[in-house]
């Protein structure tokens, strides 16, 4: 499907690679719904900014993906502002350590919350729109869904479960919709944070490439899986520079 007038739901999309994921999609003409939990402030610049530059509609979505009833909300706010939804990008993350002797089940319940059942239930909520516009979900996982982080247990094993749910969403959803995911490596450091299997310079000596990414590689991968990959359905497609080789 062609981008332009599409509309597309982005989750986390105020700031860090879920901001540019949306400037990536309304470079395209696509219009937005934007969701956001705490960073009005960041949403509602991010919005303004793409409606100045691309003449696009932009609906912003606030609230707390640990809730029950956010996507569903999410998804019917979406359809009253553009009665449409074309494609929906499953971003918001949560990316916190947990030590295995400290580990609490409210650190599973929250990433389990935030990286499986969200998606799972806002595709539940989109997919009668979707399916009206044969269009697609994209889902950002990240390569420790592969590959797990000491001390991030909860995170690495909701990510694998994020890949896990997009292969069966796949395979429950086709052949009306695509859904597939895209894992990243290094292409934005966490904030205040040194990386936790070594130092920078480290962890870019077991790339590949040997160097990081940037945001931009994976909104290109998403605007792709969404707009021009017909035939691309129950794939995770690493963005990692290498990193997985090692």
């Amino acid at each position: 499907m062609k981008a332009a007038e599409k509309v597309v739901l982005v989750t986390g999309a105020a700031r860090r690679v879920g901001a540019v994921i949306a400037r990536e999609l309304a470079a395209r003409g696509c219009h937005l719904g934007l969701h956001y939990r705490r960073s009005r402030q960041e949403a509602e610049a991010l919005a303004a900014e793409l409606r100045r530059e691309h003449g696009i509609e932009v609906e912003l979505l606030a609230g707390d993906l640990s809730e029950p009833n956010t996507p569903q909300r999410l998804v019917q706010q979406v359809i009253d502002r553009f009665a449409r939804l074309d494609g929906l990008v499953n971003n918001a993350s949560l990316y916190r350590p947990a030590p295995f002797a400290e580990l609490r089940p409210e650190d599973w319940q929250l990433m389990e919350q935030i990286h499986v059942r969200a998606p799972l239930f806002l595709s539940q909520a989109a997919w009668p729109h979707l399916r009206e516009q044969r269009g697609a979900i994209v889902n950002i996982g990240d390569i420790h869904g592969e590959i797990p982080l000491r001390g991030y247990l909860p995170y690495s094993v909701s990510k694998a479960g994020l890949l896990a749910l997009t292969r069966s969403l796949a395979k429950e959803l086709g052949p009306e919709l695509r859904v597939n995911s895209v894992s990243p490596g290094v292409v934005l450091w966490a904030e205040s944070q040194d990386p936790p299997d070594g130092d920078r310079a480290g962890l870019l000596a077991r790339t590949a490439l040997k160097r990081e990414g940037e945001p931009a590689d994976i909104a290109r991968t998403v605007a792709w899986l969404l707009f021009d990959a017909p035939y691309v359905t129950g794939q995770n497609i690493v963005v990692d520079g290498g990193r997985m080789v090692y």
